[in-house]
C-alpha cells in the first residue's frame, strides 16, 4: 500500500513538470511572453499602456471596468464595449490618444441599447464557436487573438504570424452561421516596430 502511494506522489511531481505554469503579475501572463511574436520589450511597453488606459478609464467612471475593453498591441490602441451616449465614446477616444507611445487608436465601443437576453446568448455562442475553431485548427496560433462579439458582427484583435494564418482566421469567422460581419485588426509580424529574434 505505502509503495503505490509513493508511486503515485512520484509520477504526481513528474506529471506536475508538464503543465506549463501560469505566473500573472504587472505585465499580465507569464506564458504569453514565450509565445507572443512580439519582442519582450514591445509587450512590456504595450502592457504598461494598457494597464496605465484602463486605470484612467476607470478613474473616470467604475462602471467602465465590465463595459469597456482595452486592447494594445505593438502601440495601437484597440477600444470595444458599450457605452450610455457619444459623449462618453468619445471621450474615452480622446483618452486613448492621450496615452503615451500611442501610434493609433481604433475605438468599436457601441452605444448601449435595452438589453435582449437572446442576442447576447447569440454573440456568446458565436465567440465560442469561433475561439473553438482557432483552438482546433492547428496553423493558427489562437492565444494571439482576441474576439468580441457585438450583434452578431465578429471583432477580431491579434498578431498573425504569416498572411496565410490571417486569412484562415478570417475564413474561419465568416465560416460561423449567422455571422453578420467580420471586422478585423490583424496585424502581420512583419508589421510589428520590434520583432523577436
Amino acid at each position: 500500500m505505502k509503495i503505490r502511494l509513493i508511486i503515485f506522489l512520484m509520477f504526481y511531481l513528474i506529471l506536475q513538470g508538464c503543465v506549463g505554469v501560469s505566473s500573472t503579475g504587472i505585465f499580465g501572463t507569464g506564458v504569453s511572453v514565450a509565445i507572443d511574436p512580439r519582442s519582450v520589450g514591445t509587450q512590456i511597453d504595450d502592457s504598461i499602456m494598457q494597464k496605465n488606459l484602463t486605470a484612467r478609464i476607470l478613474l473616470i467612471d467604475k462602471n467602465y471596468f465590465l463595459s469597456v475593453k482595452t486592447k494594445v498591441l505593438d502601440g495601437r490602441i484597440f477600444l470595444t464595449g458599450k457605452v450610455e451616449d457619444p459623449e462618453e465614446k468619445l471621450k474615452l477616444t480622446k483618452l486613448a490618444w492621450e496615452t503615451q507611445g500611442v501610434r493609433s487608436v481604433r475605438n468599436d465601443i457601441k452605444i448601449k441599447e435595452n438589453f435582449n437576453f437572446k442576442q447576447s446568448a447569440k454573440d456568446i455562442l458565436i465567440t465560442s464557436q469561433l475561439r473553438t475553431a482557432l483552438i482546433i485548427n492547428k496553423n493558427i496560433k489562437a492565444t494571439n487573438y482576441q474576439i468580441d462579439t457585438y450583434k452578431k458582427k465578429i471583432y477580431i484583435y491579434g498578431i498573425a504570424i504569416t498572411t496565410e494564418e490571417k486569412d484562415l482566421v478570417l475564413k474561419e469567422a465568416k465560416d460561423i452561421l449567422d455571422v453578420k460581419d467580420v471586422i478585423a485588426s490583424i496585424l502581420l509580424v512583419d508589421n510589428l516596430r520590434i520583432q523577436k529574434d
